[in-house]
């Protein structure tokens, strides 16, 4: 799919079928993950792919938000690895996660694949009920599939403000 209609015509999925992902497409999903920038290319994040349905049902005790998404990539780094920025307030592990988790999410809609980016949860208790070690952080979690009947963008999916409002040039 060419570039600008990826972008212009993905969503987030609120409903899906019980169709899996398929392995390949999984695969190539996965890939424009592991390709995506990291500052200094320490490649901090770690992604952990969620398919079986006890692990899910563990997913679902912390959000509310997965809606039946047979698959779930959880996106989280290395604390303990990332590049602290000039000044030491900021550090580069959240900005790789979600340039990892973008990319993904992108590779997902040229697939054909639906997606839901979900961080309405709190990253601890997900990294504890997943048994994630203690020096990762949890960023997100992606659900992937199918879009079931009926699902489609929110109504407000497509309002987007003018570039004027949100650009400015100095």
């Amino acid at each position: 799919m060419e570039f600008k209609t990826v972008v212009q015509n993905r969503f987030s999925c609120k409903k899906y079928s019980s169709r899996q992902v398929e392995s390949e497409k999984l695969a190539a999903i996965l890939e424009a993950g592991r390709l995506a920038p990291t500052a200094k290319n320490l490649q901090e994040q770690h992604i952990y792919v969620v398919q079986n349905p006890d692990v899910l049902a563990r997913i679902d005790t912390v959000t509310p938000c997965r809606y039946g998404a047979p698959t779930v990539l959880v996106v989280a780094y290395d604390r303990n690895n990332v590049f602290t920025y000039p000044g030491g307030k900021r550090d580069s592990g959240t900005e790789d996660a979600t340039i990892v988790a973008t990319h993904m999410i992108l590779a997902a809609a040229d697939e054909g694949v639906d997606s839901c980016w979900i961080n309405y949860l709190d990253p601890d208790k997900l990294a504890e009920a997943l048994g994630l070690p203690e020096n990762e952080e949890v960023l997100m979690v992606m659900d992937l599939g199918y879009g079931a009947d009926g699902a489609g963008p929110l109504p407000k999916h497509f309002d987007r403000k003018p570039l004027c409002e949100t650009v400015s040039y100095l």
